[in-house]
């Protein structure tokens, strides 16, 4: 890995950027930073993920102010962000997708926001879809699986968790909760970071004003409605059921996660199951729900002292932990309203570093 940075007097926000082959949207996403109102201080820091399409020689040549790392090998989105972190400079952390773009007041209305607290929190902003302009969610809940359920009421305040391609938190918080696990690749880091934030007392907050927008559905081909239809791939299915499965293991309150776990993996099995009678293929169950399985036992050892450490440090009841739970399962809601989902093979041309 190299890196190259310019010379920035103690920014107070650092803005951390991870790239692989955004051209198409890196330019938005940096105008929208250079943007920005108010007189906050920031620095802007870029890990280009190897790309192959030129976007980190164009970062380098059109924004000689941003502070630009690359790798040689494609890490990761939590390695990338883990890097940017080790070297940024700032107070607070904005982490943001190169998707993503800004709107002109948010990080002046974040820092408010912290400051107003008074204490280390999560925040987060509106994310808007950057095609329709619609709102997809202030923020999530979270059904009794960890699959994020879209918050739109802008009073809510405490959430589940908030997106990882617009997530503000203070350095010091990221430092004190180990920052995003490497192992995890792609995926499910921000539900873990905000699990682990609000296990240990910290709030996690979506803002109900300000914003940004996003190109939902860039980052691994999929991940939003097309036509009615959910629409993802395999891979980012595959990741999406592991990590979340990972976060249930060291993350749910004791005792509730010994019944939960077994329940959970049984309905992974009975869905990998019917998805695959379903559609003819056995590729639903053998590539995305089994691997689940060899993934917990290949971790476990990890994830068992990951949890010890992780409930050590929990001072949350667990009847709090549960306030911004949803009991309706997501995927069954999704079912009734979108019907089954339609997922690719093939990975399309994704902007959000991949892992």
């Amino acid at each position: 890995m190299t890196h190259s940075a310019p010379d920035i007097n103690e920014p107070m926000v650092s803005v951390c950027i991870a790239n692989f082959n955004g051209m198409a949207v890196i330019d938005d996403c940096l105008r929208s930073v250079l943007a920005q109102e108010g007189q906050t201080p920031i620095e802007i820091l870029v890990h280009d993920d190897a790309s192959n399409d030129g976007s980190a020689t164009h970062i380098r040549s059109t924004y000689p102010n941003v502070a630009l790392l690359t790798s040689q090998a494609n890490v990761g989105f939590c390695v990338a962000n883990n890097r940017m972190v080790g070297v940024a400079k700032g107070q607070y952390l904005l982490l943001l997708n190169n998707d993503a773009a800004l709107y002109p007041n948010a990080i002046d209305t974040l820092l408010t926001e912290s400051v107003r607290l008074d204490q280390p929190a999560i925040l987060g902003l509106p994310q808007y879809d950057a095609g329709s302009g619609e709102l997809i969610d202030i923020g999530s809940l979270l059904d009794p699986f960890l699959n994020p359920v879209p918050n739109r009421d802008p009073e809510r305040g405490a959430v589940g968790m908030v997106m990882g391609a617009c997530l503000w938190i203070p350095k010091a918080l990221w430092q004190e909760l180990d920052g995003f696990p490497e192992w995890f690749g792609s995926i499910g880091e921000d539900l873990f970071l905000c699990c682990r934030a609000r296990l240990a007392g910290y709030p996690v907050r979506a803002l109900g004003v300000s914003g940004y927008r996003h190109h939902v559905g860039q980052s691994f081909g999929g991940g939003k409605v097309n036509n009615g239809r959910l629409s993802s791939t395999f891979r980012r299915r595959a990741l999406s059921e592991r990590n979340k499965t990972f976060v249930l293991t060291m993350t749910y309150p004791t005792p509730y996660m010994q019944p939960m776990l077994p329940i959970h993996l049984l309905l992974l099995l009975l869905e990998g199951g019917l998805l695959s009678l379903l559609h003819g293929r056995i590729a639903y169950l053998k590539e995305i729900y089994l691997p689940v399985f060899s993934a917990l036992f290949l971790r476990r050892k990890k994830l068992l002292a990951a949890r010890r450490l992780i409930m050590k440090s929990a001072h949350l009841p667990s009847s709090e932990f549960f306030a911004v739970f949803d009991p309706l399962p997501h995927k069954l809601r999704m079912l009734i309203r979108h019907g089954l989902p339609i997922l690719k093979s093939e990975l399309a041309p994704g902007n959000r570093t991949e892992g």
